[in-house]
């Protein structure tokens, strides 16, 4: 008597129709399961299937089957059948991809590396409101990349404080100040006096420049909590909200998308979390797709690391990684991505940040170019001089690049930079 029907979801001479999503996983069977019988799992437990064969099923059922079409060593690819889907919900698609198989004793790892969206799933979402060249318009910023700091310490200055070091940052020439990830509205720090504050520094730093001048505050919370900071964002003047991504949720996320579009704000997605289940190589959901995710869902930027500074990833991580938010279409990459087409999805920045300081700026911008959002943060707060210094330091490390000469050369004219320099060189924080 037959007991399972794993192997029926297997067929590696199948080729996937075009409408079909297409599934790239790593895995590792257990011990005493096949590799062929472990990719059947995966793909069973992740659309029709069930442990046992069952005493009927409608011939129609056969249609919706998942079937793993491409084993390669430890990894398979899976397509799933459109009409498993339902239209324009994200978290949907994470309940049956990213669902119960990481759970299955049949698999001793399985990492979710990409998904290959087709253009009729992917139409039924809006993607980023502004896109990277709407944000520049937003900005009145072109030929450099955007840039931001978060007052350090991360969290523990009064709402006063932290304007006045956001006052500083602006000054000295970046566009953005940020909260960070663990800051929300705490008894020190109240959200609606630290919007209150920043918006008298932002009024006067833009007034003194004759720049353009934002930031990206936390609004991280319930969904109808967020959806009342947002407001209070808006009637401030605010073109940008700040949301932890990860631990907010897609379905926050996706509400918050259409609910921040209506107020013209910006989403500057934090990662918070995210290494809790893409650090580990054999195991969970990769950076890629959770940035692929993001960018469908409508966010207008999400972190990405530096490769450089202070977080793990390697160069050709954020490079793919760059690749998947800017581009319209992006190729495959061995072991990494799956083709995509973004169709009318917009693209969206990402943001380089963690560990920097105006020596590394060359750096990160031969991985990124100009399209980018560069957080220096601790690398300006640090400055021998104060903050207003670093963040001139960091635009003139950023000037440097762009004209081709060595930082040293460079700083001979720059004061800031060379002080900067002096004290961090090219160090990379460990």
């Amino acid at each position: 008597m037959t007991i399972d029907w794993y192997n029926e979801f297997v067929d590696l001479d199948y080729t996937p129709a075009r409408d079909e999503l297409v599934c790239l996983f790593y895995f590792e069977p257990a011990a005493g399961i096949s590799g062929r019988e472990a990719a059947g799992r995966i793909a069973s437990e992740s659309s029709t299937g069930t442990w046992t064969t069952l005493f009927t099923i409608p011939p129609r059922m056969k249609a919706l089957q998942a079937t793993a079409f491409d084993i390669e060593g430890n990894c398979v690819k899976i397509a799933y059948p459109l009409a498993l889907w339902e239209e324009g919900n994200a978290v949907q698609l994470l309940s049956g991809i990213a669902g119960n198989i990481f759970g299955m004793k049949a698999v001793k790892n399985l990492r979710l590396i990409d998904v290959s969206l087709p253009p009729a799933y992917i139409r039924h979402f809006k993607g980023p409101h502004f896109g990277m060249d709407g944000i520049r318009t937003m900005m009145k910023v072109t030929g450099r990349p955007l840039t931001g700091a978060v007052p350090k310490p991360k969290i523990g200055f009064s709402a006063k404080e932290h304007a006045e070091v956001g006052y500083e940052t602006w000054m000295g020439g970046f566009d953005f100040v940020k909260d960070d990830e663990n800051l929300t509205s705490t008894p020190f720090n109240r959200f609606e006096d630290r919007v209150q504050l920043m918006t008298k520094k932002r009024d006067a730093a833009e007034k003194e420049t004759g720049e353009k001048k934002s930031a990206f505050i936390n609004i991280s919370a319930d969904t109808e909590t967020m959806k009342r900071r947002a407001d209070l964002l808006a009637e401030y003047g605010w073109n940008y909200a700040m949301i932890d991504v990860v631990v907010a949720g897609t379905a926050g996320v996706m509400t918050m998308r259409d609910y921040c579009s209506d107020l013209g704000l910006a989403i500057h997605a934090h990662r918070a979390m995210h290494a809790a289940f893409d650090r580990n190589r054999k195991h969970g959901i990769s950076m890629q797709f959770l940035a692929k995710l993001m960018r469908l869902i409508g966010v207008s930027q999400i972190h990405t690391g530096t490769a450089v500074g202070k977080l793990t990833g390697s160069r050709k991580e954020s490079m793919v990684l760059a690749d998947l938010l800017r581009e319209k279409k992006t190729a495959a990459v061995d072991g990494m991505l799956l083709e995509q087409d973004w169709g009318k999805i917009k693209s969206a920045f990402p943001v380089s940040s963690g560990g920097l300081h105006p020596g590394l700026v060359p750096d990160v911008m031969d991985i990124y170019g100009i399209d980018l959002v560069l957080l220096v943060s601790g690398g300006i707060h640090g400055h021998p001089k104060g903050t207003r210094a670093g963040a001139r330091a960091t635009m003139q490390a950023i000037e440097a690049w762009q004209e081709g000469v060595t930082l040293e050369e460079k700083a001979r004219k720059a004061k800031e930079l060379a002080q900067a320099l002096e004290k961090w060189g090219y160090y990379k924080p460990k």
